[in-house]
Formats: structure tokens, sequence, C-alpha cells
């Protein structure tokens, strides 16, 4: 049985700081049912800043697996009544639309637990409800950039750079679905729901306490960007070919490490070289020379057997991947995580999986749905409605 079986989240969510909450929701096994205006979720259609033809994009296909859609035109009084007369019959609402957005649809917690007492009611904002910035919108690089993210990424002497992932979108969302499974928790205990307010900003500092622990001082020295070869032994090396990401980055801080490292490069004079003895002086005073004997080693390599020789030495170690080598990796293939499913729009798909093995809790991986794919059996489990008393809904435009 899924671990969240009979669970039922009423989502509310677009883009991916939301969507990432209740797909993880999803992928536990609670019953999602997304809530999208008659034009669908914008992430739909979002691909690489701009809106395009309307067939559904890989973005929304790989944060909404699992769900269920229904689309409600909530600028109607029937559509608002219509959705609260749906709240109900689940546990959970999440949502992360633009400032003051649910208020303006008359739908905020207060409305919302009048007709569901026990509703854990979610809400993923840019920088929260409160503070001077409460009112400005947010996306993932910008939410990044205000945690302090931007400015420890990249090369030293270099400019402040996103760094790469939408660790502040997913992160949120992560951040948020631990969240609603606590507050249902709480609420079967004490048969009342709450609130839950999850600001994008604070949610992705969590990502940076290490490098604000290493040299940030308590908040009072500025932490710099990195420096490749001035810590030799947690560093990125060049590997043959010599292409874009042919490259292995390998982490050696312990001194069992630093053994195994020196006798797979085949220089043991390292060990009994003064300079190299402490793991300070590998990573300040010889650094530089140190970069350049391990950077010879790997150069004469390619990634994948720098990494085989090290890993299987014991030094922490990968090849960098990109993303095609990612979806073909044998290691996640052979673990089930990379999923083959056909969509209608695009045929067949390839989808990365969800990290949690759960020994007692299996949820087969479903592609997204398509927009209102679900608004017939929705209602009719939801408010017994029939097909006529439906077809009447998509008529007048509450229903899409």
């Amino acid at each position: 049985m899924p671990a969240l079986d009979g669970v039922r989240i009423l989502d509310m969510t677009q883009y991916e700081a939301g969507t990432s909450c209740t797909q993880a929701l999803a992928w536990l096994g609670a019953d999602v049912v997304k809530v999208e205006p008659p034009g669908g979720d914008p992430g739909r259609w979002f691909r690489g800043g701009e809106a395009a033809e309307r067939i559904d994009a890989p973005y929304f296909i790989n944060w909404n697996s699992n769900k269920r859609s229904i689309a409600i035109d909530l600028q109607t009084p029937e559509g608002r009544d219509l959705l609260l007369s749906m709240a109900p019959h689940y546990d959970a609402f999440v949502e992360n639309y633009g400032p003051n957005r649910m208020e303006k649809l008359g739908i905020d917690y207060e409305v919302m637990r009048a007709v569901n007492p026990r509703i854990v009611y979610g809400r993923l904002k840019g920088f929260g409800l409160s503070g001077p910035w409460k009112d400005y919108k947010c996306f993932d690089p910008i939410a990044q950039a205000a945690a302090g993210a931007f400015s420890v990424a990249g090369q030293e002497g270099g400019p402040p750079m996103w760094p790469g992932t939408t660790t502040a979108d997913a992160g949120t969302g992560l951040t948020m679905a631990l969240s609603i499974l606590a507050g249902y928790i709480q609420a079967q205990r004490t048969g009342e729901g709450q609130m839950i307010e999850v600001s994008m900003q604070e949610a992705m500092t969590y990502f940076m306490r290490t490098r604000v622990a290493g040299a940030g001082d308590w908040g009072r020295a500025v932490v710099g960007r990195w420096n490749n070869t001035a810590r030799p032994t947690i560093a990125l090396y060049p590997c043959a070919p010599g292409g874009a990401n042919d490259w292995i980055n390998l982490v050696a801080v312990t001194s069992k490490h630093w053994d195994a490292l020196v006798a797979t490069i085949d220089r043991p004079e390292l060990l009994t070289d003064p300079r190299f003895s402490t793991v300070e002086d590998r990573m300040e005073s010889a650094s530089g020379e140190i970069y350049e004997i391990i950077a010879g080693w790997t150069r004469q390599r390619t990634k994948w057997q720098a990494m085989e020789a090290l890993s299987g030495a014991g030094v922490p170690c990968s090849a960098v991947l990109d993303t095609v080598e990612l979806h073909a990796n044998p290691h996640l293939r052979e673990r089930g995580f990379i999923h083959t499913l056909e969509h209608p729009h695009h045929g067949e798909i390839q989808l990365l999986g969800w990290a949690p093995r759960m020994s007692k809790s299996h949820v087969p991986l479903q592609r997204a749905p398509l927009l209102s794919e679900h608004a017939d059996e929705v209602l009719e489990a939801d408010l017994g409605l029939d097909d006529e008393q439906v077809r009447a809904l998509r008529e007048a435009g509450i229903v899409g």
C-alpha cells in the first residue's frame, strides 16, 4: 500500500516551487488533484522563458507526474463556489501564486478553514507574507540571488553566477511537502488544520549553511567564490579528450583518502614530502603544485577511467556527467531510476525518478495529466455530479 494512500491534496500550484511539493506528495501515494485556470498552469507552455505552442512542455511534464487535473475558472463566483464545495474532501491545499492572489480570488486560509477546519493550507511565496519585500514577485534565480547562492558560485575573480540547478524552487517545494506532512499528522491528533507559509528566500538559505559555516564568521565575513586549484584535494580535474564535460570531481579530505589518491596516481614520494604532510599544507602552501601533479595524471585518462581507478581505490570521486550521460547512466538504469513512458504529445519520453526507496510503499510513476483530463471523475467522486451536470459546467465555461 502506498505510504500516503487516502491522503488527498488540492493542488493549486504553478511553475515549479509549488508543483515540486505536490509531486513529491503524489510520489508518496497521495491523491493530488491539480486545479488549473482555463488556460492551464503556465508551466505547461514554458520553454526557456517564453510561451510556445500549446503542447505540454517537458518542464511541466517533469514536475506534474502522478497528478489528476481539473480546470476551473475561479474568476467566476460559480467557479469559486465549486472549489470551496470540493475543499471539505481534502486534507491539504497548496498554492504558490503571486502576492495577494488568493485574497483577490476570495479563497485565502480563513475562507478555506470555514468550510474545512481540518485543512492544512500551504502557501509558498518568494519572500513570505510579511516584511518589506512581501509584495515582490519571485522566481528561482531571484530567490537564489537573495539567499546568497549567486555570491558563492563561479570562479574566484569572476562574476557571481547562477549555480544552474533550480534549488530554490525544488528546495522550497520539498520544504513545504515535509511541512504539509507534519501539519497533517498534527491535524490527526488535534482535529484542527493550520496555515503553513514558506518563503523561497528563506528555504534557499538551508542550502547555504555549509558555505556560511566554512568561512562566514557567523555572518561577519563575506564567503568568496571557488578557487579550483587552491584546495587540490577538493577540486575539479580535466580529463581526456578535453571536452566541455570531460572532468572529474574528487574530494579527498582524510589522510586515508590522500594515501589512496597518491597510491593510485603512482606518486609514493608525495607521502614522505614534508611540504604535503598535513591537510593544511596540501590545501594551502603546496596547493598549486599538488593540483598540477594530479591534473597531469587525469589528463592522460578519460573521466570514466579516472573515476573507476580512484573510486575503486576508495577516493570519493565522480565523473562530471552531462544530461545525456545522466539519462543513459548504467548505474541509475540498473536501479530502475530512469523511467520510460508514453505521452500523447511527445511519444516515448524518459523521466528521472524519485530518490526515496520505501520497502513497504511503492508508487509507479505516471505521466503528467493533460489539462482538465480528470474533471469528470473528480467532480463525480467529490460532489456526486453526473455527466449532464458536468457538461452544463463546461458549457458555462466554469469547468474546462
